[in-house]
């Protein structure tokens, strides 16, 4: 499929803030007192900064982005319509946070919002990854990769910041071996996913939708269309193997090489923890953008065999 620029910043940016709202959400949880006031709602403001950045940017990608309201009257049977009401019942937890700290709420409430807060980040990445699992017409979406990797990532950029927010605010800071450990899972399962869709079984193919497999190739008397619409657009995107290939291994690099080496280089050089946590949180960014952009190119619709297009 055609990568829309508007969707992988959504879909990298809002993962990453929800990630780090998890975080310091457990955080929370675990021990209030932990965190700073004024880090805590530093951290809160950034992750809610990053979600509506990304929240906002997907309206872009609506052909009309006025009617975007609507889209959370389908709760009931949408994916999409479920994303965006957990999107804004997140915000609740977020600015009663928000409002305790500034107003210094017993560690109680800072319990149960700061949980409140954490279950509603993963549900709304999950959401947000759901919408491309539950499409079976894209082999490359549909399989059991895809929900664990978004929950994955996101929770990857979001240590990566806080560790950053940590290191420049003088406060907590995110452990070495988390980020290790982030890093390891998120590069193992994405090279898993790769496999996996490189070595799945044969997609439908013309001869097999229509039963003539045994009398030969099958093919249109004539085109389907004159001329490039909607779905030879959208739909019929084609990355080249060798820049795949080059993607792959860049975003391994800075998915996982890179925030291992300076999680492992702040364990050696702990008074360099500022320029290594942006050099981690800056890599693993890029990283997930280029994962997003591979995760669009390389997905292809079963509609494009009837344009004669090659195997989803």
């Amino acid at each position: 499929m055609k990568p829309a620029f508007s969707v992988i910043f959504f879909t990298v940016m809002s993962g990453c803030g929800y990630g780090q709202l998890f975080l310091f959400g457990v955080v929370f949880v675990l021990d209030p007192l932990l965190i700073a006031r004024y880090e805590a709602l530093l951290a809160l403001a950034i992750g809610a900064v990053f979600v509506v950045a990304g929240l906002l940017s997907s309206t872009l990608h609506l052909g009309h982005p006025q009617r975007a309201w609507r889209a959370f009257s389908q709760w009931r049977s949408s994916w999409l319509s479920r994303e965006g009401v957990a999107s804004v019942a997140s915000f609740v937890p977020i600015f009663a946070l928000a409002w305790c700290l500034w107003r210094g709420a017993d560690a109680g409430a800072l319990r149960v919002l700061g949980a409140t807060l954490a279950i509603l980040a993963v549900v709304t990445v999950a959401c947000t990854a759901r919408i491309y699992t539950c499409l079976k017409t894209i082999p490359a979406w549909h399989n059991a990769y895809v929900l664990p990797g978004y929950l994955l990532f996101s929770l990857l950029g979001g240590t990566c910041w806080s560790w950053l927010i940590g290191e420049w605010t003088g406060g907590a800071r995110a452990q070495p071996a988390l980020i290790v450990a982030l890093a390891v899972a998120c590069a193992a399962l994405k090279f898993a996913y790769w496999n996996h869709i490189d070595a799945r079984p044969p997609a439908p193919t013309p001869e097999s939708a229509t039963g003539l497999g045994r009398f030969g190739r099958v093919r249109s008397v004539e085109a389907p269309h004159t001329e490039e619409n909607y779905l030879t657009r959208e739909m019929g995107f084609v990355l080249a193997r060798k820049h795949a290939a080059r993607l792959r291994t860049t975003c391994l690099i800075l998915i996982g090489a890179v925030p291992i080496l300076a999680a492992a280089a702040q364990l050696v050089l702990p008074g360099r923890g500022a320029v290594l946590s942006c050099i981690a949180a800056l890599a693993a960014t890029t990283g997930l953008f280029v994962e997003r952009w591979l995760f669009f190119a390389e997905a292809k619709h079963v509609v494009m065999l009837y344009y004669g297009g090659v195997r989803p």
